[in-house]
């Protein structure tokens, strides 16, 4: 059974996955992979490694730009996301471009696949910071992952909680404790929760990773790089030059 925040969440991308795809869809690229809004490419980064023969699986993939840049690379490729709507926009780009990648429709804290199977796990701000229960989902990264294997996701750095999530000059002063995990909700008309946002301290990060049984290998804080002048949301060149946007946890089973 589905929580309440991949519930309110699948709805949530179900709604929202055309304005999201319409919006970002050309700096992520239709075969690329992008880290981050800082624009980290992994084709740069190389934090997974050689992909080239490996079995990757990506979490919460949206349209699958990210599992299609690895199946370009050789890599042999699985990739799932809660959404529906993001999925047939990972189907149309499929068609577009003639690469295919095999996508399915589920939840990270219960993944469809057999116990160690995957050489790699990737996610690009997928999945990780919408869910309740990510021990879950790093417990279950484990069980598929083949011993050795590597593990590599991106989130927002838990510092920015502790800011607004405004790209302008008040995004840079703090007005809230950055101890207070309380999730970040949307309700809607009948006070149903449509959107859920999830905060974990650095601390915590570190620590569910131990829970489950993965080594931190890693932590990468990407830099605003120069001339990057895109605004997403609350990430911008005014922000990004004094605050991390993103961390990237580095993993090994």
């Amino acid at each position: 059974m589905l929580s309440q925040s991949s519930r309110a969440n699948r709805w949530w991308w179900d709604g929202n996955a055309d304005d999201y795809q319409g919006e970002h869809g050309g700096f992520l690229g239709d075969a690329r992979f992008v880290w981050c809004p800082e624009g980290l490419d992994e084709a740069d980064a190389q934090l997974l490694g050689e992909v080239g023969g490996r079995a990757v699986l990506e979490i919460g993939c949206g349209a699958a730009q990210c599992a299609r840049w690895l199946a370009g690379r050789g890599a042999r490729v699985a990739a799932f996301d809660i959404s529906h709507r993001q999925l047939r926009h990972s189907q149309r780009i499929d068609l577009e471009t003639g690469v295919r990648v095999p996508v399915v429709q589920a939840d990270a804290e219960a993944l469809p696949y057999r116990e160690g199977v995957f050489d790699l796990a990737c996610s690009a701000f997928g999945a990780l910071p919408f869910v309740a229960e990510p021990l879950a989902v790093f417990r279950e990264v484990r069980r598929v992952l083949r011993p050795g294997g590597r593990f590599v996701f991106s989130v927002s750095h838990p510092i920015r909680w502790a800011f607004p999530d405004d790209p302008g000059p008040r995004g840079l002063t703090s007005d809230r404790s950055y101890f207070d995990r309380t999730p970040y909700t949307e309700t809607g008309e009948r006070g149903e929760v449509t959107y859920v946002e999830h905060h974990r301290t650095m601390g915590d990060w570190v620590g569910l990773l131990a829970a489950a049984g993965l080594r931190l290998d890693g932590l990468t804080e990407p830099e605003w790089p120069p001339g990057h002048e895109r605004v997403w949301g609350g990430w911008s060149p005014l922000r990004g030059r004094n605050l991390p946007g993103t961390a990237i946890f580095s993993c090994s089973a």
